[in-house]
């Protein structure tokens, strides 16, 4: 027990240090997140000392339950590139360019229609491609309108990571505690609706009272004409992402598992993209034979050759691959402590009294510690031995944690991460400390009311 308890603090402790002083490694001109690589030291230490062994990882691996992470990586994977897609044929940025011409001048406005927007399509799609999709084009819009973009930037993370609870597919973590305990899409959207809304519509008061003189100076942005120039793409990858998620809410109910219903829609949208995409080079063609250049997909680089610019192959190059070692190196330290004995400490320690709060906070706080994904790695077989209404509550309460923990400092989930690192390239000035200032003001009372919500519900 003592063994593996130091190897997974160690790890732990490393991976934090490594994400606050060297995010990234560089191998050449290769640059390469150094979270998951720490991790998956860790859990190589871990199989090479005999904690846990090849065979007892290789059942886990290879069972047949709804805990299984190869099952959640592909469903989760295969969500991001149908959010990626839209991405890449520029329905984002449409929508967020719409959002500056409705507000005008009107900084209050911006940030109201900006809250929204961001809310209602990190309910559809996810948090991480919300944050990454937006988070430029803020910084563009502030730079050009000559306003502090802090208000929006903090907004758009908050939102994002609030409003992904509200369905199974909003977070991966979401999906790993749910499936773990064969939660359906309708039942947990039964539960965590109302929770997710009030703490969505605290956490905006709150952001409205800390920048309020701030958005009360007009901003003089000259808003660019962003238009979407390949239409059937759109119309192809919505109608995937919509039917996906109606498919997700009714497959329980005919048998169907929510990672063979993502990754079919995934498959489904690169067969439909290169279809069409076949047939359009055809009907191009002329009779004589003669070779068109299809220049709808093609980027000319000045002294360089054309390069191809194709959605499909930006959308492989752009899904979070790293989340395959990163996951599965947890599993396996998770798999260290349950096998021997400290998953059943602490859960002898929370007790089966008053779930929802203790789960809620510790989950909250230990997603700052180990990060989110693999704090929910770590707490299913804490919750295992709990029973009806206090292992429901349980698992709704460490969802909860999961989300709002990654408001409260950079660490708490891989958004936070990717956020920070992408502020630095833009030059916005967000200190750790910054950060932990405004995650306190806004992530405990938003967890606080959704707790308090949770304990009337269940």
């Amino acid at each position: 027990m003592i063994s593996s308890i130091i190897i997974v603090g160690l790890t732990c402790l490393a991976m934090i240090l490594f994400v606050l002083l060297k995010p990234q490694l560089k191998i050449g001109k290769i640059a390469v997140d150094s979270y998951w690589i720490v991790v998956l030291v860790g859990a190589l230490v871990i199989i090479v000392s005999g904690l846990v062994n090849p065979s007892y990882l290789f059942e886990a691996l290879t069972q047949n339950s709804s805990i299984n992470p190869l099952k959640i990586l592909v469903l989760f994977i295969s969500m991001t590139m149908l959010s990626i897609f839209l991405d890449e044929v520029g329905f984002f940025r449409y929508l967020a360019n719409l959002t500056l011409k409705k507000a005008k001048s009107s900084q209050m406005k911006l940030f109201v229609t900006l809250y929204v927007v961001v809310s209602i399509l990190t309910v559809f799609t996810s948090n991480d491609i919300i944050v990454l999709t937006f988070t430029p084009f803020i910084c563009y819009f502030a730079k050009n309108a000559k306003i502090n973009p802090l208000p929006y930037l903090i907004a758009e993370f908050i939102a994002a990571n609030t409003m992904s609870m509200t369905l199974i597919i909003g977070n991966p973590t979401n999906i790993y505690i749910a499936t773990a305990y064969g939660v359906n899409f309708l039942d947990y959207l039964k539960v965590m609706f109302l929770p997710t809304l009030a703490s969505t519509v605290v956490s905006f008061f709150i952001l409205w009272l800390i920048f309020r003189k701030h958005l009360s100076v007009p901003a003089q942005a000259n808003v660019e004409d962003v238009k979407i120039t390949n239409k059937p793409y759109l119309i192809i990858g919505l109608i995937h992402l919509s039917v996906c998620t109606v498919a997700l809410a009714v497959g329980p109910y005919v048998g169907l598992d929510m990672w063979i219903v993502s990754l079919v829609s995934a498959l489904s949208l690169f067969l439909c993209i290169g279809i069409y995409s076949l047939v359009k080079k055809l009907r191009k063609k002329p009779a004589s034979e003669t070779l068109v250049c299809d220049t709808d997909n093609v980027e000319t680089v000045d002294n360089e050759k054309p390069q191809v610019n194709s959605p499909l192959l930006n959308c492989l190059k752009r899904s979070p691959w790293q989340l395959i070692p990163f996951v599965l190196s947890m599993f396996v330290m998770i798999l260290a402590l349950q096998k021997h004995g400290v998953t059943q400490k602490i859960n002898a320690v929370l007790g089966t009294e008053n779930v929802i709060l203790k789960y809620g906070i510790t989950s909250f706080l230990s997603a700052n510690l180990i990060n989110n994904i693999p704090m929910s790695v770590l707490f299913c077989p804490i919750i295992a031995p709990l029973t009806g209404t206090a292992q429901t509550g349980a698992l709704y309460a460490t969802v909860v944690g999961s989300n709002l923990g990654a408001l409260l400092t950079p660490i708490g989930a891989l958004a936070g991460i990717m956020w920070t690192s992408m502020l630095k390239k833009h030059d916005v000035k967000l200190s750790y400390l910054n950060f932990i200032k405004y995650g306190v003001l806004i992530s405990i009372p938003s967890l606080a009311v959704n707790l308090a919500l949770l304990m009337l519900i269940l």
